[in-house]
């Protein structure tokens, strides 16, 4: 079983990366947004697995492994193929799937290209406590980008940058996820907290 590959990354399209690892070009399918991450050139790490089918071997590579985890917890359920699992992980950070699971939104799966309403619903009642541990804050990064572009806009409204990022870091100490993962929630949110002031005021 190959587990992790740690390499030059020889080409990156798509939903595919090339890992050159000891003279040998591995292709490695991953999320579109873990491909963008990986410019030609680069030496990148993978947590993988390698799919064994009849006429065919595959490796599937992320970047934590919480994601290969949930990516083999999808799989087990009935009707979730490996692409359908890697489309989850497109589209939801582990706690977000942690999260929609708990709360049985399977509407957060039914966007999800390949998923169906059955499907979806499987995918909430198969993994049913198995991701309890993963419910947590959202990850540093995720909330960082959604607070970088919420500071921006508000900058763009007229706000001082001091005054933005002093509400902004209020929300986020008092918010749940499903506000500081997402930037029209973290934006209302913020301009609740700023309240009558007048935009500019603080400048």
């Amino acid at each position: 079983m190959i587990s992790s590959l740690r390499g030059s990354v020889a080409a990156a399209s798509g939903s595919t990366v090339v890992l050159e690892v000891g003279g040998v070009g591995l292709k490695v399918s991953v999320t579109p947004q873990q491909a963008l991450s990986m410019p030609v050139g680069t030496v990148a790490h993978l947590f993988t697995t390698l799919i064994v089918r009849e006429d065919d071997l595959a490796l599937f590579g992320f970047a934590t492994a919480d994601e290969l985890e949930i990516f083999d917890l999808l799989r087990g359920v009935t009707g979730v193929g490996p692409k359908s699992a890697l489309g989850v992980l497109g589209h939801l950070t582990p706690s977000q799937i942690a999260t929609a699971v708990a709360s049985e939104d399977d509407a957060a799966f039914r966007r999800v290209s390949g998923i169906g309403p059955k499907t979806a619903k499987l995918i909430v009642v198969q993994l049913t406590g198995k991701l309890d541990i993963r419910i947590q804050a959202p990850s540093v990064t995720a909330a960082s980008t959604t607070a970088t572009d919420v500071l921006i806009a508000l900058i763009g409204l007229g706000w001082s940058e001091r005054d933005a990022q002093t509400a902004i870091d209020h929300v986020l100490d008092e918010a749940d996820a499903s506000v500081t993962t997402a930037v029209p929630a973290l934006l209302r949110a913020t301009l609740t907290r700023l309240g009558p002031q007048r935009a500019g005021a603080g400048r």
